[in-house]
Order: structure tokens, then C-alpha cells, then sequence
């Protein structure tokens, strides 16, 4: 048996990489970096991000190893440290692809395959919601959910839902709606959730459907009940 209690500092020393690599604004500089020495006020104007930030986030960098300076006058020049940290940021732009790609795969077989959405009827979802076995999930734009949406729906448009999905409980069924049958917001949302595991359906007749059947909903254009 495996003693549980074993340190493995290496490890430890990449989990702390993971964490400085673990921001966005922080690769966005590197891949600045790799192009040749630059010194902040260069990065700033060309990742977009506030001076302020850009210096906080390369004192990170700079304190994990990953990038070194030089002083010429009165700018101090940033680039990138010795070791293959071109090829850590190439592999985790492959891996980002790699991603991506399989949810692409899964959504145009989702699409191609129907029957694979399992769609929830209206009068199952009414059900599921008054015993709270579920999670409702408008995909649409923000306005739009404004306007009106069903009881107690979280809004995360489907193009934001990636990275927010730490905001959806796992214990409960996610189930998608958007604006009809012939709406793919919510079959691109189910891809989504499903290849990172959650437990996912759809209700196909979406807000149209739930609209005209006289069902209560939610929203500054409309009234409950």
C-alpha cells in the first residue's frame, strides 16, 4: 500500500507554476515576451492591459523564474527566462485547442443526432421545478433575459458559459433553454456542459413555448401570474 503521507517537492514546485501560469493576463505578457525584450509600458499598450496590472502581474513572473530583466537607462526590459517556457506555453496552447475541438466534435454530432439532446417536455420541466430537481439555465444575451425568462432561471449567455461554469450546481440537473426549436443556443450549451460532466438537458420549446402556455415568468416586461 502507498503511503499516503509521501512529499514529492517537485511536484509542489509545479502545482506553483500552474498557479503563477494560471492567469490569463499573465500568458497574454509572455507570449508578448517571447517576441523580444519589452519593457512594461510596450507590454501595456500591447496586451491592452492597465499599467498598473501589467507591472503587478510580471513581479509574478519574474518571482516564479519565468522571466528576467535588464536595465537600459531609465526602462527596465523584461524577457523571458532560460528553460523551455516557449515550449510549456506552445503545449498549453495545444491543449487549449485540443479542447475545444472535442466540444466542437460533440456539438455537430449533438446536432447531427437529435435524439441525443433528450429534450424535456414542458409539462416534466413544470414538474421537476415545483419538486427542485433542477437547475434552469437561459442561454440567451442578457437583454433578452431581462425582457423575461422562466422562474428562478440563472442567466449565463452560452458564448460566456465556459468559463462560468463554477457557478452551476453539480448536484442537479442543468436544464438549457434558449428561444425555440429552432434555436441552438441551448444545444450548444448542453454540448458544453456535458463534456465537462455535468447532467444536462433541454427544453426545446424554450421561452416561446413556455410563454404562450400562460406558465408565470420572471422579468421587468412581464408580470407573474
Amino acid at each position: 500500500m502507498k503511503n499516503a503521507g509521501v512529499h514529492h517537492p517537485i511536484f509542489d514546485e509545479i502545482a506553483d507554476l500552474a498557479r503563477t501560469l494560471g492567469h490569463a493576463h499573465r500568458l497574454v505578457l509572455l507570449r508578448h515576451i517571447a517576441d523580444g525584450e519589452l519593457a512594461v509600458e510596450q507590454l501595456t499598450q500591447l496586451s491592452g492591459i492597465a499599467l498598473a496590472n501589467t507591472s503587478q502581474h510580471l513581479q509574478h513572473l519574474k518571482r516564479a523564474g519565468l522571466v528576467q530583466t535588464r536595465r537600459e537607462g531609465k526602462r527596465v526590459l523584461y524577457r523571458l527566462a532560460d528553460g523551455p517556457i516557449e515550449n510549456v506555453l506552445a503545449a498549453l496552447r495545444s491543449l487549449a485547442n485540443h479542447r475545444r475541438e472535442q466540444i466542437r466534435e460533440l456539438i455537430n454530432d449533438t446536432m447531427s443526432r437529435p435524439d441525443r439532446l433528450e429534450n424535456i417536455s414542458r409539462e416534466e420541466l413544470v414538474r421537476r421545478m415545483r419538486n427542485d430537481e433542477i437547475v434552469l439555465l437561459d442561454v440567451r444575451p442578457q437583454e433578452e433575459y431581462a425582457a423575461g425568462h422562466l422562474p428562478g432561471a440563472i442567466n449565463i449567455p452560452v458564448d460566456e458559459l465556459e468559463e462560468r461554469l463554477a457557478e452551476l450546481p453539480r448536484e442537479k440537473v442543468i436544464v438549457a433553454y434558449c428561444r425555440g426549436v429552432q434555436c441552438v443556443l441551448s444545444a450548444d450549451a448542453l454540448a458544453i456542459l456535458r463534456a465537462r460532466g455535468w447532467a444536462s438537458r433541454r427544453f426545446e420549446g424554450g421561452f416561446p413555448e413556455w410563454l404562450t402556455s400562460g406558465l408565470d415568468v420572471d422579468g421587468m416586461n412581464y408580470e407573474s401570474g
